[in-house]
């Protein structure tokens, strides 16, 4: 019989890991905007989630972080000259280009790409559609980057489809897995597809927010669904409230979150929150034939704001191998009295199948906004699709030494956006990308390797 497995792919922080507070909409990174960051602690954090997991039982992998300062881009908007000429003329004339041409996002794995299992689509192919991220320029520029390393890393065309990002523009607007949840009975079985958008390009009639914007299109969310093959039985779309993304919640993944039969989420998370619920539930139960546990976080219980300062809703909730159902979480969750207790109690539930709680220290990320579940992309693959993955992205003992070594010899202890122009900080980069391209056997990956 084949075996099925939730294998999470993480984004490797980059060397260039900065606040420079440029995701209008996430409160964490506004609010810590121009204080030092460490990129070192950074990527030891990630790393060591990983490997918390990868313990655990679970199967880890890995994805390389993209080249920064990303001097092409530089070029193409009118600086000219050396690298170093480059750097130091956008520094002088237009900086914010330079924090945007610096940022280290492709680290939110989560929004990388959305995902299908091949047990979800008619052509019993694994789907994955790289997300164009059109909302934030800095996070415009991973789509080209992120395809070529998905590619990369799932060669087999008889097993995976790598889509091209959906088209540039405000209305097909992609923010990849951070707005999707895939529900099922067990991993491997037809799954259930929940869909979160935020506006609709077409339809003006949808209340939007009104401080922060509204990033996914339902437009986007539709097309995913239709390339990805998804029986239309099998999947749904929900908007997320507007009042919730003006208290900071500028992905679905910050204020709900499931696994296999398993569905968290604030009462605030959308428009009509407790009848798109029992809508959801009675599709589920109709064409799976399972019901799910829903658990709602009421706002009386957690506001918003808690949510948003803790990111509870942004753990990753996970099944392991004994069949037992744990949560992931950042320690900001443990640090706040009120949402530790409520997890507790949560896993005292005899009638729901969390059994035990972790807490993570992913502090260097959370300052920017992004959490346990902001860091990867969760997927779904059977064996022989697990054997096709290019094998040496999947961490294991020797992988985990080798990155923990090299984040060792080339990042950073401190960094602050205007270091981001040094020229020493492109060459260390650089030099540290190309020597993972090698650790991680994938050739020459990055352009600057190219030439």
């Amino acid at each position: 019989m084949t075996q099925w497995f939730e294998v999470n792919f993480d984004g490797i922080v980059g060397p260039t890991h900065n606040y420079s507070g440029l995701s209008f909409g996430n409160v964490a990174s506004l609010t810590h905007k121009d204080e030092p960051s460490n990129p070192k602690e950074a990527a030891l954090q990630g790393l060591e989630k990983m490997n918390f997991l990868r313990k655990l039982g679970l199967k880890q992998a890995v994805l390389p972080p993209h080249a920064r300062p990303h001097i092409r881009t530089l070029k193409r908007l009118g600086f000219i000259g050396n690298d170093k000429e480059v750097l130091h003329q956008v520094r002088q004339r237009e900086p914010w280009m330079l924090l945007a041409c610096s940022s280290s996002s492709s680290m939110w794995a989560a929004n990388a790409a959305t995902f299908t299992p091949s047990c979800d689509t008619l052509d019993n192919r694994v789907h994955i559609t790289p997300a164009n991220l059109n909302n934030n320029f800095h996070r415009s520029l991973e789509a080209k980057m992120t395809e070529r390393i998905l590619r990369r890393i799932f060669l087999d065309s008889g097993k995976f489809v790598v889509h091209t990002p959906l088209p540039a523009g405000r209305y097909l607007a992609d923010e990849g897995a951070a707005n999707h949840t895939r529900l099922c009975k067990r991993h491997g079985e037809q799954g259930f597809h929940l869909f979160v958008f935020n506006r609709s390009s077409f339809n003006s009639r949808l209340e939007g927010p009104h401080k922060y914007p509204a990033r996914q299109t339902l437009e986007a969310s539709h097309s995913i669904s239709r390339l990805h093959q998804i029986d239309p039985e099998y999947d749904m779309f929900l908007q997320q409230n507007p009042l919730a993304i003006d208290h900071g919640v500028f992905h679905n993944d910050v204020i709900s979150t499931g696994n296999r039969d398993l569905f968290f989420y604030h009462e605030l998370a959308f428009v009509n929150t407790e009848r798109q619920m029992e809508k959801l539930r009675d599709k589920v139960l109709q064409s799976l034939n399972f019901d799910l546990h829903l658990v709602e976080v009421k706002e009386n219980e957690i506001s918003l704001d808690e949510a948003v300062q803790t990111y509870l809703f942004n753990s990753q909730i996970v099944t392991l191998n004994d069949g037992s159902t744990v949560f992931v979480v950042p320690t900001e969750c443990q640090e706040n009295k009120k949402v530790r207790q409520y997890l507790e109690n949560l896993a005292n539930q005899t009638h729901l199948p969390i059994k035990e709680i972790h807490y993570l220290d992913l502090r260097e990320s959370m300052h920017n906004g992004g959490g346990p579940a902001c860091l990867r992309c969760r997927f779904v693959l059977n064996e022989e699709e697990i054997a096709s993955i290019h094998p040496r992205v999947i961490l294991d003992d020797s992988l985990y030494q080798d990155l923990k070594d090299w984040i060792h010899r080339h990042y950073r202890d401190h960094l602050t956006p205007p270091e981001l122009a040094d020229p020493r900080l492109l060459t260390e980069s650089r030099e540290a990308l190309d020597e993972l391209t090698q650790i991680l056997k994938l050739g020459s990956l990055y352009e600057f390797q190219r030439g």
